[in-house]
């Protein structure tokens, strides 16, 4: 690796805040399935039927279960296993509080402002109420659900991966 680039600022804050910066990156990628499953369901529910908190309340909870599986398997798979159980029913406890800021901006949207098409809908739910509520997640998860400490298994950490300097 070129000197120049090993002593960027950014590649050293990136190391410096390694696990985190992974994290997050993952929790990425897991929540964008999530969303795609949340927004599939959403949708196809919404066709079906008149009735826009139930459908994303529906939706949720199959996009909650896409995002625990991802997120212990993947995201924060090398933090410590408190037990499935502990962990799921914390994991829905957090995630029905995120649904209840998406359900919040839903219905702000919907039957105060009177915003009832299927795009102001969407707008509501899958974009103010996303951003909102995944802020939460994020935090929420690392705080209470995927404790501290390493699982014992995998690779070491990236930021061990530094490469020295020349």
């Amino acid at each position: 690796m070129p000197a120049g680039l090993r002593d960027s600022p950014l590649l050293r804050a990136y190391y410096r805040l390694g696990s985190l910066v992974r994290e997050l990156m993952k929790f990425g990628v897991v929540g964008s399935l999530a969303f795609l499953v949340d927004l599939g369901v959403f949708n196809l529910l919404l066709h079906l039927t008149d009735k826009p908190l139930t459908s994303k309340t529906l939706s949720t909870v199959v996009a909650t279960t896409v995002a625990y599986a991802g997120n212990r398997t993947w995201t924060f798979r090398r933090r410590s296993r408190s037990g499935v159980r502990r962990e799921y029913a914390l994991f829905f406890l957090l995630n029905g509080v995120g649904l209840l800021i998406a359900l919040t901006c839903l219905a702000v949207s919907h039957y105060l402002l009177d915003f009832t098409s299927r795009l102001s809908d969407n707008i509501a739910a899958n974009v103010v109420g996303l951003v909102l509520g995944t802020t939460f997640r994020f935090w929420s998860y690392r705080r209470w659900v995927f404790l501290e400490g390493h699982a014992g298994s995998g690779p070491p950490a990236l930021s061990a991966d530094l490469p020295p300097r020349s």
